[in-house]
């Protein structure tokens, strides 16, 4: 019974849901472990109320404790997103791989890039601005002001948090 629409047949969508690799108490999120933090944050920007549908082992105190952030990069920029993740704190970079007719091989975005996961000793609120502000760099899994709502699945139920 739902319509599924074609992404430009309307700038604001009335809500939209997904899930998050991690959420804190704030409801921000770390998204893109899937590999379309892209796709995935230009649904949230469309939202007028963005739901986040988690069950309780996804909710932190500390973003970024149980999984790294992803990062989208160029190709071609690799070597200067690393130089400035580094500079912006990061305290391990690692590119995303995976298996392809048994040999090791980077994993490509639908956009044809790379992805770096990376970790942060912290994770500050201007984290997700400082990396997309790096050359090469064409988007992030950190979500920072985006759900309006987290549904937590839990043994007693589900819970709100807004």
């Amino acid at each position: 019974g739902l319509t599924v629409l074609h992404p430009a047949c309307c700038d604001v969508l009335n809500w939209g849901f997904d899930g998050a690799d991690e959420v804190n108490a704030q409801r921000w999120l770390i998204k893109g472990r899937g590999g379309a933090m892209l796709q995935e944050k230009i649904l949230a920007a469309r939202c007028r109320e963005y739901v986040i549908i988690v069950d309780e082992s996804k909710l932190v105190k500390t973003l970024g404790s149980t999984c790294p952030v992803p990062v989208e990069v160029i190709p071609e920029a690799l070597a200067v997103a690393e130089r400035g993740l580094l500079g912006l704190g990061a305290t391990s970079i690692k590119l995303r791989d995976g298996v392809a007719r048994d040999r090791c091989v980077p994993i490509i975005t639908q956009a044809g890039n790379l992805i770096l996961d990376v970790e942060f000793s912290t994770v500050s609120s201007s984290l997700e601005r400082d990396i997309k502000a790096i050359v090469g760099v064409v988007e992030n899994g950190m979500f920072i002001g985006y759900a309006s709502e987290v549904l937590i699945a839990t043994s007693q139920g589900v819970r709100s948090m807004r």
